[in-house]
């Protein structure tokens, strides 16, 4: 077998799992789970390669939306696992066991598998909408890299600074959206019109506000855009939602205290009254659930004209934010903001506005890093951990490589 076809079977570990979804005659099946690498052709089988490398971005997601938000203090982690903890505590260390198999490895794999499809030899390349799908999760497969860790690494390559994941982004959004506007077919331009979210996002991260606000300019008014799952009782892990996972049979992920902001309605959760879930390490005490993804075919939103707008009014200055900060209390049902209107304590309301409408969205850990000063809730540096026994709170900002990424790349052994 070729490494090539290796690498094909990586990709598609699920897709006849996912092909199979919906079928009810199981007699007729012969084995739903196995690839014939050898009856694989590559561009016949475009579209199942680019939505499998979609699902492999999915899963990714998932992972590190869930561990982003016990670093940055959307959730508490109601766990046992040392490795876990670490992330809450913000003292996360490069032999940490969970972020190789649970962040590095996911990322890693969405953005290789992405790489399979771009390599391909498709017709009309120029509007192909398998060209523009693997743009479009490459590109925010480097987002992800970038935000949540200290510098990347691609397809076995040398270390990669933030600012170089960030560019590498812009590069496949451009992509996306030059491919998915040719295309022109509904799911074309929907793509080409998430990859301006995700370019704008870019660009915004690595300080281009002025291409970040022409790009959320761009999205088109009521724009939403979100990843499906569906609930297989086979493949959970790999097909459902991460959050409600993790929620209902973990027990893992517990509402952090600031964000229970009744009657704000934009972190839906239970009290310990309204459920009857346990959390993992059953020392949390009252444990309190989300409720954004009450099932395991939830979907979860990854670019809107919500996130452009919150980009073009960062960039914009505090006029901007306060327009949009009073929008969206009014929308969630409190009432209007009363603070200082100097620039510092507006970006700080405004930035606490954003992490209420993303909870749980990959939204906030990016902001930290962009914008650190600014705000809300963050773990802060020596402070207690919320659980005994734990050492204080830590100072990083961001993950290092796993110590497997540096012992088995040869660009970085040794480094």
């Amino acid at each position: 077998m070729t490494t090539y076809q290796r690498a094909i079977r990586r990709t598609l570990g699920a897709a006849a799992v996912l092909a199979s979804v919906g079928c009810n005659d199981f007699l007729t099946v012969e084995n739903p789970n196995v690839v014939d690498v050898s009856a694989i052709d590559p561009v016949k089988d475009a579209t199942t390669l680019a939505l499998s490398a979609q699902q492999n971005f999915a899963v990714a997601l998932g992972w590190s939306v869930m561990y982003s938000s016990w670093f940055n203090g959307e959730s508490i982690v109601a766990e046992t696992f040392p490795t876990r903890n670490e992330f809450g505590r913000r003292d996360t260390n490069e032999a940490n066991g969970s972020l190789a198999a649970d962040v590095w490895a996911p990322l890693s794999l969405s953005a290789a598998s992405t790489k399979i499809v771009l390599d391909l030899a498709l017709p009309t390349p120029t509007s192909n909408i398998n060209y523009a799908r693997a743009s479009l999760w490459r590109g925010y497969s480097f987002v992800l890299m970038a935000q949540d860790f200290c510098t990347g690494v691609v397809d076995g390559g040398t270390e990669l600074t933030t600012a170089n994941m960030l560019d590498s982004a812009v590069v496949h959004f451009t992509s996306a959206i030059t491919i998915g506007t040719a295309n022109a077919t509904a799911d074309g331009v929907a793509i080409a019109n998430a990859a301006k979210v995700g370019r704008a996002r870019a660009h915004l991260q690595a300080g281009r506000g002025s291409q970040a606000a022409a790009d959320a300019a761009s999205v088109p008014a009521g724009f939403t855009f979100n990843l499906p799952f569906v609930d297989n009782l086979a493949q959970r892990t790999r097909l459902g939602n991460r959050f409600w996972q993790f929620t209902s049979d973990r027990g893992s992920i517990g509402v952090a205290e600031l964000f229970r902001v009744r009657p704000d309605t934009r972190v839906p959760y239970k009290t310990p009254s309204e459920h009857t879930l346990a959390p993992q390490d059953a020392s949390t005490g009252a444990f309190y659930i989300q409720n954004k993804y009450p099932a395991f075919n939830s979907p979860v939103r990854i670019a809107s004209k919500l996130e452009a707008d919150y980009i073009a009014a960062e960039v914009a200055g505090s006029a901007a934010q306060l327009a949009l900060i009073a929008a969206r209390r009014t929308a969630a049902g409190v009432g209007p903001y009363t603070g200082p209107t100097d620039a510092a304590p507006v970006l700080k309301e405004f930035l606490w506005q954003k992490s209420l409408d993303f909870y749980l969205e990959g939204q906030r850990m990016g902001d930290f890093r962009r914008q650190p000063a600014a705000m809300t809730g963050v773990p802060v540096p020596g402070a207690p951990y919320f659980k005994p026994g734990f050492p204080a709170i830590g100072s990083k900002t961001c993950y290092p490589l796993p110590i497997t990424e540096r012992d088995n790349n040869p660009n970085l052994r040794g480094k």
